[in-house]
């Protein structure tokens, strides 16, 4: 699982390759449809020690307007140096597949998306022999999703906008809609997308945020069906057997199947809380 705001927002394109397409016509831009998207090696290394890495990398087939390559890039500020390692990309991309390249770069503030879509030109001032004319998506050209209907018609490119309007103000409304339609959707898929939100949100207050209100619509759907409840549930389990095995004792295969098949959290709790100084596992089950 992704461990940083910067891998969740590229992981996003590998977990679903198709939500560029989706994304790109939100913030006007158009592109031929895709009928087939493959993720590519994202290493550009040409000679050592010199290590550059596009964020990530597809190739893009069409139906009638041949194949090019997306490398998608994750900015965050503005960084001169990102100028020379785009026109590299791009230069070294067309010479390696032979392939017309495309790079869209992504942005979470107004003023790092504004610098990135400025075309980068090479040459003397009075003739330019290379330009690079990159696509940008920011919160200044992809809608905030603050409908819970529409955030549930599509997960992906719903924690996409959200990810990418972490700074505006009006987050709070996006991250509540976009809950409600995580909670009500439910399965491994909403609780996948969860955690990417959560991580890729990257502030300690807004993730707090996100948390709460997940906390706050789950406890509203009491059972083992809940996101957070199922993934507490799982974590407590999981505890439970590692710190037995810790602590060397057996512990049987009915007996796993019990802790990991119980579903009530404040038995899980307990059964901890005895883990702790049990002499067998026998001890976890006793009637008191």
């Amino acid at each position: 699982m992704v461990s940083s705001p910067h891998e969740a927002m590229h992981q996003i394109f590998r977990e679903d390759p198709r939500l560029f397409a989706r994304a790109l016509p939100k913030a006007g831009i158009t592109l031929p449809e895709p009928t087939d998207v493959q993720l590519l090696d994202t290493d550009l290394t040409e000679i050592r020690p010199l290590e550059r890495r596009v964020d990530t990398l597809l190739r893009v087939d069409t139906a009638n307007s041949g194949s090019y390559l997306l490398a998608i890039e994750m900015q965050g500020r503005r960084d001169p140096d990102k100028l020379n390692s785009w026109r590299y990309y791009l230069a070294h991309l067309y010479a390696k597949y032979e392939l017309p390249p495309v790079l869209l770069v992504v942005c979470q503030d107004k003023s790092t998306a504004s610098w990135a879509a400025e075309p980068i030109r090479i040459g003397p001032p009075t003739h330019t022999s290379i330009a690079v004319f990159p696509l940008v998506l920011g919160p200044d050209n992809l809608p905030a999703i603050i409908d819970p209907d529409e955030a549930a018609q599509d997960l992906g490119l719903s924690a996409f906008s959200a990810l990418t309007h972490a700074k505006d103000p009006a987050l709070p409304a996006i991250l509540d809609a976009l809950a409600t339609a995580v909670v009500d959707t439910g399965g491994q898929a909403a609780k996948d997308w969860a955690e990417f939100i959560e991580i890729g949100l990257g502030d300690p207050r807004t993730r707090a945020l996100w948390r709460n209100l997940m906390a706050t619509y789950t406890s509203r759907f009491p059972g083992s069906g809940t996101i957070i409840e199922e993934t507490r549930i799982q974590s407590r389990s999981e505890d439970i057997l590692r710190l037995l095995t810790l602590r060397g004792i057996d512990v049987p295969e009915a007996a796993q199947e019990r802790i990991t098949g119980c579903t009530d959290l404040e038995t899980l709790g307990t059964w901890f809380d005895r883990a702790v100084t049990a002499t067998g596992v026998e001890e976890l089950f006793a009637q008191r």
